[in-house]
């Protein structure tokens, strides 16, 4: 299956969005190591203060994606940055000689991808860059779970197997504008969950929109290329009946706010049993609410960096890449969270599993 090419010679540009942990990193990591010769560049917005997915990413080894095309935003959430941040990005890349065949973009899980796709509408931009298409990656296993549920006595009978279903508002709005957004939905980590789930993953997302995307299933993010990229849809175009809750609450006079959500790094020494570690990290992370942990561990007498990244009490871990010479080996996580979180008890209990 041969790529799609984007109109009028435009570089086309997919946008990659998606709930916290959703997988959209891994999904971009398969696609850069199968990008069928396509020189990628790639565009991270990380929420936070230490860009944790593009140091993942520049480890992949891909050939498609020099540590030159991989462009990190991490001053905060792209809805609120376009101008000061994403169109100096896009500007300077364009300008360059060797200029990419396609550019991907991934925006953080906490960030609204309306405004970003809005902005592929200004002059400096239009003429030369599409939106291939908006893909939103959905966490199946969450979902099943009823993470993201309306109901709020289903909510209260399902709060004591997930103290993150007490702030379910602000989260589910957010998911619904990422959905909303979408050009294609991949139903990722479908090997957590049976058919039954599966088949009930499918009805709540169609049940959030009433635009009809088309939906895939997926498990460790692996999505083809060709199906990724190449959708032509021109999505810029149709962003005006894409609308988000957060321009529906700018209609009606209120102020876009991001102080539901927080984020601090953590910085520790080496870990010398990170097994343990990360079986108590759990225990924090379910005591305090954290809705995402990321980062790199220094084990010692290993050349390679241990990379965590957590989703509620599901954690993730491997050995991504060598530590570079020269590079300071210290153990960073970044921890994301809504707004009400004690930042300083949450570094006192990650500080003390150590």
């Amino acid at each position: 299956m041969t790529l799609a090419r984007a109109p009028q010679g435009k570089i086309p540009a997919t946008v990659i969005t998606g709930f916290l942990g959703a997988g959209k990193t891994t999904m971009i990591r398969n696609l850069l190591q199968n990008a069928d010769g396509k020189r990628i560049a790639l565009i991270i917005n990380e929420f936070g203060d230490l860009g944790v997915d593009g140091d993942v990413l520049k480890g992949c080894g891909a050939e498609a994606c020099s540590e030159e095309d991989i462009i990190e935003l991490t001053n905060g959430c792209i809805c609120c940055t376009v101008a000061d941040d994403f169109i100096p990005t896009m500007t300077k890349l364009l300008e360059r000689e060797n200029r990419p065949d396609h550019i991907v973009i991934e925006t953080s899980g906490l960030a609204l991808p309306q405004p970003l796709v809005a902005a592929f509408n200004w002059p400096d931009i239009r003429s030369e860059v599409t939106v291939d298409g908006v893909v939103t990656v959905v966490d199946s296993a969450a979902v099943a779970a009823g993470r993201f549920a309306d109901d709020h006595d289903k909510v209260d009978a399902l709060r004591v197997g997930d103290d993150n279903l007490d702030h379910e508002s602000p989260l589910e709005e957010l998911f619904e504008d990422q959905l909303t957004a979408a050009d294609l939905i991949v139903l990722n980590k479908t090997d957590l969950i049976d058919a039954a789930g599966l088949q009930s993953v499918r009805e709540e997302v169609a049940s959030r929109i009433s635009r009809k995307p088309t939906m895939i299933e997926a498990k460790n993010g692996e999505v083809a290329a060709a199906i990724l990229l190449g959708l032509g849809v021109g999505t810029e175009g149709d962003i005006v009946n894409r609308k988000s809750h957060h321009e529906m609450e700018h209609e009606a006079g209120e102020e876009h706010d991001h102080d539901e959500f927080d984020s601090f790094v953590v910085e520790l020494g080496a870990i010398a049993d990170p097994a343990a570690f990360v079986e108590r990290l759990k225990g924090v992370i379910s005591e305090h609410d954290v809705l995402r942990l990321k980062g790199f561990v220094d084990v010692p007498g290993k050349p390679m960096r241990l990379l965590v990244q957590a989703v509620g009490s599901r954690i993730d871990q491997y050995f991504d890449r060598a530590w570079a010479s020269g590079e300071t080996r210290i153990t960073r996580l970044v921890v994301i969270g809504l707004h009400d979180m004690d930042e300083p008890a949450v570094r006192a209990a990650i500080s003390a599993l150590v």
